[in-house]
């Protein structure tokens, strides 16, 4: 999908900067309770229910959308009371399809957001997206990119 076929109807694009995130995620946060990250963690609960992260990179990526924000509306999976961890209470997981450009290349993944109302700790701000993607190299912080979601799964709202 080319950038301009999502500027329709359907989606709706953003820029972001990439953003330093609590590292928990991946393991390089160095959590104690999570040596090899939350993501490794939680990867066979979300595959018994039908959702295979495989085929990306287990961290994420932290895209600061400031001043929009997010609300959500329909997510294409959302996964209710996984019990993955032996430290805090089951958790629901909402994911949203995304669409990431960078240097002229495109990239699918998918905006993986802990439910706040069961999420305990490492609480985002509205303004901050957690994408699931595959391995990008060069990304790093304090670069800008450029997303496109589903105007039908998260409604994206500036300030």
């Amino acid at each position: 999908m080319k950038r301009n076929e999502t500027e329709s109807m359907e989606y709706t694009l953003v820029r972001g900067e990439i953003k330093a995130g609590y590292g928990v995620a991946s393991g390089k946060g160095k959590d104690e309770r999570y040596p090899e990250g939350t993501l490794k963690q939680q990867f066979q609960h979300f595959l018994e229910r039908g959702l295979d992260l495989s085929n990306y990179y287990m961290g994420t990526i932290n895209l600061d959308i400031s001043p929009c924000f997010y609300e959500i509306k329909k997510p294409k999976y959302f996964l209710k009371n996984i019990d993955w961890s032996d430290y805090i209470p089951p958790e629901n997981f909402y994911f949203f399809d995304v669409t990431v450009y960078y240097k002229d290349k495109t990239f699918k993944g998918l905006v993986y957001l802990p439910d706040p109302e069961t999420k305990e700790d490492h609480i985002q701000k509205p303004t901050m997206l957690e994408l699931i993607l595959p391995k990008i190299e060069g990304l790093e912080y304090g670069v800008m990119v450029e997303i496109a979601l589903k105007k039908d799964q998260l409604d994206i709202i500036a300030k």
